[in-house]
């Protein structure tokens, strides 16, 4: 095994690409795991928690890593895709040791731990070898004095630390996109993930919160104190948590709702009265729309919202007042693709697509999928019978209700 630089930190792996011996691309590091041995001897990395494509995690043993370097990972073959269950003995590096409190035994100095670094032994093992540990803040400082110690200068790694926080590991999950972030949250254990969740801001937990399976959604949200649940709520796509709200129990969704903002409590209650699977079910309130005297640039400026998802962002639609669903009537819709081929003065409703069909909220998903797929479509108005802007169907939507209940959960929690 050729490997640059000879010492790994954990932190730096994770996210770097994993190659077969051809070259391509099979994955991501999403984690370590090790198995601890007694209080300072050097835990043994038994290997790497992969994501391959379709968000599956799956275990790649440390055996079949030929090469590791700054910026990727080489294995000796195909990956096992069976199903990793962390066992009782297994410890994941990012997700349990971060943010541990330990002591440093030479000096006294305690502090978390925010990285560890991997190297390889004589007996060609991999072993956990150094601890980078960050002092508490003092005084008008904004950090803490930083150490990085060998393993068995270190203690409180080799026990449950009830004082664990969350700080390192959630300024990891800040940096990886929300799928990325739901999947490793999903593999922690069960406190530890809500530890973790709890301490992401507002805007993030609802960004992962929309990724994770239903279960684990439910689980968070009921962990949080009822204002902070609303906060987190209103922060969601009203689609999605009209769908999380309708996972709870009835008297804690209406309180939910209460708390919530009117303007984002409504929107929820609207979409809570479509029967499950159908267009209105599945569509989002908040479209881009604009009204008829609106230019390209002004299409143009809206769609760079750098929160819209790309369907939403493919089409604008054109309406009478008033420009919040329910709008007034459906003039038609643009195609970004056509606008970028126009003036930016002229008028968006010179380049409308005026004779596309419209969905009504009671299309099934079968009627939804049939239209997504013969107008090549991305998004879809769907309308009401005076034609007013009810809201949009993005083809995200349709695969998130289309593929089985729990494929979140198969996707995000398979290891090998």
């Amino acid at each position: 095994m050729s490997v640059a630089p000879s010492r790994v930190y954990a932190a730096r792996l994770v996210g770097l690409p994993i190659f077969d011996p051809q070259g391509d691309q099979v994955g991501k590091v999403r984690d370590l795991v090790v198995t601890m041995r007694l209080e300072g001897a050097q835990p043994r990395v038994l290997g790497m928690v992969a994501e391959v494509f379709g968000r599956r995690s799956v275990f790649l043993p440390m055996t079949r890593v030929t090469t590791i370097d700054s910026g990727q990972v080489y294995t000796t073959g195909l990956l096992n895709m069976r199903r990793f269950e962390q066992r009782s003995t297994e410890t994941l590096v990012m997700g349990q040791m971060l943010d541990r409190t330990v002591t440093i035994k030479s000096t006294g100095v305690s502090g978390t731990v925010y990285d560890v670094a991997m190297e390889r032994a004589r007996t060609r093992d991999w072993v956990l070898s150094r601890v980078a540990i960050q002092e508490p803040s003092k005084g008008l400082r904004r950090r803490g004095q930083t150490h990085v110690v060998e393993w068995n200068d270190v203690v409180g790694l080799s026990r449950t630390d009830d004082r664990q926080g969350a700080t390192h590991l959630v300024a990891a999950i800040n940096e990886m996109r929300p799928a990325d972030a739901a999947s490793m949250l999903h593999d922690l254990p069960v406190e530890r993930r809500t530890a973790v969740a709890l301490a992401l801001d507002d805007e993030r937990l609802a960004d992962v919160l929309e990724e994770l399976p239903e279960e684990d959604q439910v689980g968070i949200l009921e962990r949080l104190d009822s204002e902070r649940a609303a906060d987190v709520l209103e922060e969601m796509s009203a689609d999605d948590a009209a769908d999380l709200i309708a996972d709870l129990p009835p008297e804690t969704a209406e309180i939910l709702l209460q708390l919530m903002e009117p303007e984002e409590a409504e929107d929820v209650r609207r979409l809570m009265k479509y029967v499950e699977n159908t267009a209105g079910a599945m569509m989002t309130p908040e479209p881009v729309i604009l009204g008829p005297d609106a230019t390209v640039a002004d299409a143009l400026a809206h769609v760079r919202n750098p929160e819209l998802t790309p369907a939403l962002a493919a089409l604008v639609y054109v309406c009478r007042q008033p420009l919040e669903c329910p709008t007034g009537k459906l003039i038609g819709i643009a195609h970004i693709q056509r606008l970028l081929r126009e003036p930016p003065s002229t008028l968006v409703a010179g380049a409308l697509d005026d004779e596309l069909e419209v969905l009504r909220p009671e299309a099934t998903i079968d009627e939804v999928a049939a239209h997504l797929a013969t107008y090549n479509l991305v998004a879809a108005p769907v309308v009401d019978e005076n034609r007013r802007l009810l809201g949009a169907v993005t083809v995200d939507d349709l695969l998130d209700h289309m593929l089985p209940a729990n494929w979140r959960e198969r996707a995000a929690g398979r290891h090998g």
